[in-house]
């Protein structure tokens, strides 16, 4: 399990346990946090899990072509720390990762 911490675009945060293997995004959707809502269910085809890497940016993969053209097409607000939580898979080495919610998604 790795630690992720989920901020609301308010600041309101969710330290939740998610298991090695899930998503960010599955983490967030089971443990009912707000702010990402998943509307395609992980397949990279809605931009609504769009979160901001505050911490553990460096402990990703580089984002793949169609990560890239959903953030570029759908998703709002776009940063240089912009990923979608349905595509950063939990590893150990992702313990303490801290993303923020955008005020809108996608």
């Amino acid at each position: 399990m790795a630690k992720i911490v989920y901020v609301e675009c308010g600041g309101t945060e969710h330290a939740v346990d998610v298991p090695e293997g899930w998503t960010v995004m599955q983490g967030a959707v089971s443990n009912g946090v707000p702010g990402i809502d998943a509307e395609c269910g992980g397949s990279c085809s809605c931009g609504t899990c769009h979160v901001y890497v505050e911490a553990g940016l460096a402990q990703l993969p580089k984002a793949d072509d169609n990560e890239e053209a959903m953030l570029d097409e759908v998703a709002a607000e776009v940063k240089p720390t912009s990923r979608l939580s349905c595509q950063i898979k939990v590893t150990p080495e992702l313990d303490g990762m801290v993303v923020r919610m955008p005020a809108t998604q996608g």
